[in-house]
């Protein structure tokens, strides 16, 4: 199992809790006095506990003035950042990205607009036409290699629901490229990369496709229109994370965790079907219906000694088969360093 595999899920939760405490804190500043507790806590589906732990992160951690009131949360003021010395190289790489977030749907803001403005302003007027050139337009072609100019160029289909012809290392034809036309229909993050869900004239059918194994990619002057029945959660179904299609059929998982591991992970959002209960002992225990990924079996192995797999019998016998091959692997490499000190 390789490292990065075995921290996904600890990975994942810490994502999602930088990322909810960051809208936090845009939600009071645009916002003062709006939210409370409960209204975060319903907002993000988590405890009331929980958005105190937050809120103690923006206080003590951020040291932001946060001040409560009966109506909610409101900043005292509104810290201003210090002025950054950038490079002409660096100050492009900036801009570049913040345009490359005004393309993708749901962030685009008068924010991210006088974002813009401020780093165009730092290069000589001489720069302006070339600047205009270069970053008002979203890349028509992009290469596997350049992550962001892919990335950049699906968004751009995306928004303007225009085709994509891609050079494409499948897996399961042992990664031998092939030429696909796609039509995007939604791009998320994946554990370290991102995923493409399209419609793919060659398999006349919604396929996932992975970024990275995009090695070149264009847009046509073809246009299409994305299935109005189209959802991603309900593509994704019952399946654990982003590997839809190599799961089983969905099964009850019954798993107890003990009581401090288990608070931490009942305050996430892993699945819709997760429901959970603390037993006498305090103990937790977290039921989900699902399709069992290696992914998801990764995901328990990083909890290891802290949780117990109770239901499936096969997803308990894989779990214990895993732990005894890494057993294995270490008493090996002990017996041969034990080996060597007696040479």
């Amino acid at each position: 199992m390789n490292k990065t595999s075995f921290g996904a899920g600890q990975e994942l939760e810490e994502l999602k809790r930088t990322a909810r405490i960051l809208e936090m804190v845009q939600m009071i500043a645009v916002s003062p006095r709006r939210y409370r507790r409960k209204d975060f806590a319903d907002r993000f589906e988590i405890s009331v506990r929980m958005v105190g732990k937050d809120i103690d992160v923006i206080r003590h951690a951020l040291r932001l003035p946060l001040i409560p009131s009966s109506q909610g949360y409101y900043f005292e003021e509104i810290p201003h950042l210090p002025a950054v010395q950038y490079t002409i190289p660096e100050a492009l790489a900036v801009l570049l990205a913040v345009q490359a977030a005004q393309q993708i749907s749901g962030v685009s803001s008068p924010e991210l607009a006088a974002a813009v403005a401020r780093l165009e302003s730092l290069f000589p007027p001489a720069f302006t036409p070339l600047l205009r050139r270069l970053v008002t337009r979203p890349p028509a072609t992009a290469q596997g290699k350049h992550r962001h100019q892919m990335l950049i160029l699906l968004n751009r289909a995306l928004g303007e629901e225009r085709k994509v012809r891609m050079i494409y290392r499948s897996r399961s034809s042992g990664g031998k490229s092939n030429e696909r036309i796609v039509h995007p229909y939604h791009i998320m993050p994946y554990v370290r990369s991102w995923m493409l869900i399209a419609y793919c004239e060659k398999r006349d059918n919604v396929l996932m496709f992975k970024v990275d194994r995009i090695d070149e990619a264009s847009l046509l002057d073809e246009s299409y229109r994305i299935d109005p029945a189209f959802n991603p959660d309900t593509y994704m179904g019952d399946t654990w994370g982003a590997l839809r299609g190599e799961s089983f059929e969905p099964e009850e998982v019954v798993l107890i965790f003990n009581a401090d591991t288990g608070s931490r992970v009942i305050e996430e959002d892993w699945h819709p079907s997760q429901q959970d209960r603390t037993l006498a002992d305090g103990r937790i225990e977290f039921t989900l219906r699902i399709g069992i990924t290696p992914e998801f079996v990764s995901w328990l192995m990083y909890y290891g000694r802290h949780v117990e797999v109770i239901e499936p019998e096969s997803l308990r016998v894989a779990i214990l088969e895993a732990h005894t091959e890494a057993i294995h692997v270490y008493d090996y490499l002990y017996h041969q360093e034990d080996s060597s000190k007696h040479a």
